[in-house]
């Protein structure tokens, strides 16, 4: 036995020495060392040669190859570090796809970021189980909306099951990322990091904005316009409409709505003057460049989100200020104007004179009896493009339905629109009172901005579908989890304070 013993030591002293060295090299030293140069000079050398032999694409498939699988590590391992590069790609996905550089389907590449993150996920529930935190109604209603989503793969209703695999992605799968947020998401410093990000990107979008109304299209954006469809959608009154660096002007528009809401949630908080001059002039800017989208269901959801704000927050300062509010929106819409863009602001408050209104009500008032006589609707997919795409004879493949809660009912039936409506009521109950529940003023007031985002867009999935396309569709779920994150942190601190106390 003493043998055995012996033989093992130098065994292991070799082992440790060499993760050591490891360690001193790589962690300590970051490869700033004799070894460090011989590994680059080695790596170059290689890459040369590999050029020269097999060409370029296999040099750049093998630089893809050194930058992407660091970062899958980096994405599993350090979930935190994966979930910036998730937001960050959520944004400017559809931006690098109009510029064409790849006809790489890169909607897949976030499956991908979702999948690492899942898997990330399981190894750190595997170490650090914490199932816990997820002992709430909304995660409960996460769940039952997945598992419908799934079944409805057998909906005798449904024309195409492909049409069910190319929307469950955006409609259910992306959900769970809640999931992943709320675990990972554990300190007030990381929100800060979060909603620092998120306003940063959301700068960049306005000024692209900016920059398309005032100085023009780069020549990618002006190839894509050239398309007949493409100006009939864009190009009303004799003006384009705006889209920034997202998918289409709605989304673009209900973006910027987002980003006025999180700076106006912030500025109520605890921020210095500084930060709340800052604040102010990006959330007017976003109002701002918002209007270029020409959007009309997109002006009337910051009016509903602050008119929640007040209900919320009644007192006298309030309501003067609210009346002032609803005194300048009435002069707006009634004013006369020659001003295309302040007519199609007009237009938002007066459904009852606008054309397009009237056809996505007659639309609506047609597919009533369908709805009516499919509980489970017609089948996840079954309009709009994918449902163009996998069953083009279908009824439903030609229906606009214009609205989220439209697509639901369709799609999923009074059942599915059930669920997903509860799912909203119960985000938003527990909104409300984890905001007067929390103690904690900067974590109050992230809760009432996670809030009045949430609110406005479950209002703008009426007139169109706001939860669908990127970056919404991940940055919603994010709003989702901070509403329960910032109560818990808030707990956390109370309990903190009192187990001081008690020291004490």
């Amino acid at each position: 036995m003493e043998l055995e013993l012996n033989k093992t030591k130098p065994l292991n002293r070799k082992r440790d020495k060499f993760f050591a060295f490891l360690d001193k090299t790589l962690r300590i030293e970051k490869l700033n060392n004799p070894t460090g140069f011989a590994v680059l000079l080695v790596s170059c050398l290689f890459f040369a040669l590999a050029i020269k032999k097999a060409g370029l694409v296999v040099g750049v498939l093998l630089i893809l190859a050194s930058i992407g699988i660091p970062a899958v590590y980096a994405i599993v391992a350090y979930p935190k570090v994966g979930i910036i590069i998730l937001l960050v790609a959520a944004y400017l996905l559809m931006w690098i796809m109009r510029m064409g550089f790849t006809t790489f389907p890169l909607g897949t590449l976030m499956d991908g970021f979702q999948a690492l993150l899942l898997i990330g996920f399981f190894i750190k529930q595997k170490q650090n189980p914490n199932w816990k935190i997820y002992h709430n109604p909304i995660t409960a209603l996460i769940i039952i909306w997945i598992v419908y989503n799934i079944i409805q793969l057998a909906n005798p209703s449904a024309e195409s099951r492909m049409a069910w695999l190319y929307t469950i992605r955006t409609v259910a799968v992306v959900m769970l990322m809640y999931f992943v947020f709320m675990y990972n998401i554990t300190s007030i410093d990381y929100i800060k990091i979060v909603l620092k990000l998120w306003l940063g990107l959301s700068l960049f979008a306005a000024l692209y904005a900016w920059k398309q109304e005032n100085i023009g299209y780069f020549d990618f954006e002006s190839r894509g316009l050239a398309d007949e469809k493409v100006r009939s959608l864009l190009f009303i009154d004799g003006h384009w409409r705006k889209y920034g660096i997202f998918s289409d002007p709605v989304a673009y528009a209900y973006n910027m709505v987002a980003s006025t809401l999180l700076c106006f949630g912030l500025i109520m908080g605890p921020t210095t003057k500084r930060q709340k001059i800052i604040l102010s002039i990006m959330a007017v800017f976003f109002i701002m460049v918002m209007m270029y989208s020409g959007t009309r269901g997109a002006y009337v959801l910051l009016p509903a989100a602050f008119a929640l704000y007040a209900v919320m927050h009644f007192n006298k300062k309030i309501l003067v200020v609210s009346i002032a509010g609803a005194m300048m929106m009435l002069f707006l819409i009634s004013i006369p104007t020659s001003n295309a863009t302040l007519v199609r602001f007009q237009s938002a408050f007066k459904p009852s004179k606008d054309l397009s209104y009237q056809v996505r009500k007659n639309n609506q008032k047609r597919i009533q009896p369908f709805i009516l006589t499919h509980p489970l609707g017609g089948g996840l997919g079954a309009t709009g493009v994918w449902g163009q795409r996998f069953a083009p004879w279908s009824f439903l493949a030609n229906f606009p339905p214009d609205s989220g809660y439209v697509r639901t009912a369709v799609e999923l039936g009074s059942i599915g629109l059930l669920i997903f409506c509860t799912f909203m009521f119960i985000v938003l109950k527990k909104g409300i009172e984890h905001y007067y529940e929390i103690k904690d003023p900067w974590l109050k007031c992230v809760s009432l901005t996670m809030l009045l985002i949430a609110f406005a867009l479950n209002v703008a999935n009426f007139p169109q579908e706001a939860f669908v396309q990127f970056p919404i569709n991940i940055y919603f779920y994010l709003v989702v989890a901070l509403i329960n994150i910032v109560y818990r942190l808030d707990k956390e601190l109370e309990s903190k304070k009192l187990n001081e106390g008690r020291i004490d």
